[in-house]
């Protein structure tokens, strides 16, 4: 069975948007550190894929990577799905009980109406041809809705395509899956890599982010297409356990001891 690699990317969103480059503003982390990749949590990470191995020593089955991007700062992408529609009710159920509490007959004052259209808060729409974006209200960054541009939520990062040279030469063959997980909208990117050529391959992400702008007295995301880069290491030294730091294989169990 090929080994999973974990590969999550942090992206400073706000300044990424601001210096418009991705340069300085990623932090690339796996889980083969114990292994020897290097450059964990900066932007130059190299991730080591050991290479697989049949009984006889010969060369074997693939590995796999998976990559998850997130924004440094918001809300994290685990939290329940229903995570943002359940603070838009709980908003609105707040709301609705401030405005029925307001003095009928005295009538609702222009500073309390403003101050009730700042708690619904507002709704940006989605681009045209935006990917990975679910409709919300908008959140700020302790997940309360509001009306302005200030300190907000921003969506997660989309993966769009992964190219370079590490898939020109045919070293991984990176795609996009479905998933029931429903965390980064139900998809995500993976890639099966070929271990019998070792050497150091660069590639290149292809990253969306999304940008609040009023237009039309609206709020709409606008996308904004960048890129960043990380390596793979390829070796020759078989996958091993990461408990033993043998080769695959029964973990050791500890004898039983006898009844008295």
């Amino acid at each position: 069975m090929a080994q999973q690699h974990g590969i999550i990317v942090l992206f400073d969103v706000e300044n990424a948007l601001r210096t418009r480059s991705l340069d300085g503003n990623t932090y690339w982390f796996d889980n083969m550190k114990l292994f020897g990749s290097a450059g964990v949590g900066t932007e130059r990470l190299v991730t080591i894929v050991p290479g697989t191995h049949f009984l006889d020593g010969s060369q074997a089955t693939e590995q796999v990577l998976n990559w998850l991007p997130a924004a440094l700062g918001s809300i994290p992408p685990t939290v329940p799905r229903n995570y943002l529609a359940e603070q838009e009710r709980a908003d609105d159920r707040r709301t609705l009980d401030e405005l029925a509490s307001l003095n009928a007959e005295d009538g609702v004052s222009e500073t309390d109406l403003k101050r009730l259209q700042r708690r619904v808060g507002k709704r940006p729409h989605k681009p045209e041809g935006g990917r990975g974006l679910t409709e919300a209200k908008l959140l700020d960054v302790t997940g309360k809705t509001t009306s302005g541009t200030g300190a907000y939520n921003y969506p997660a990062p989309v993966i769009t395509d992964i190219t370079g040279e590490a898939v020109s030469e045919k070293i991984m063959y990176p795609a996009q899956y479905g998933s029931p997980d429903m965390i980064y909208d139900g998809w995500y990117w993976a890639a099966t890599v070929d271990t019998s050529r070792p050497g150091v391959y660069a590639y290149t992400m292809h990253i969306q982010l999304h940008e609040l702008v009023e237009r039309n007295d609206e709020l709409v995301w606008e996308s904004v297409d960048l890129t960043c880069e990380s390596s793979l290491k390829i070796i020759n030294d078989p996958k091993r356990n990461g408990f033993t730091g043998a080769g695959l294989g029964v973990l050791p169990i500890p004898p039983v001891p006898a009844a008295s």
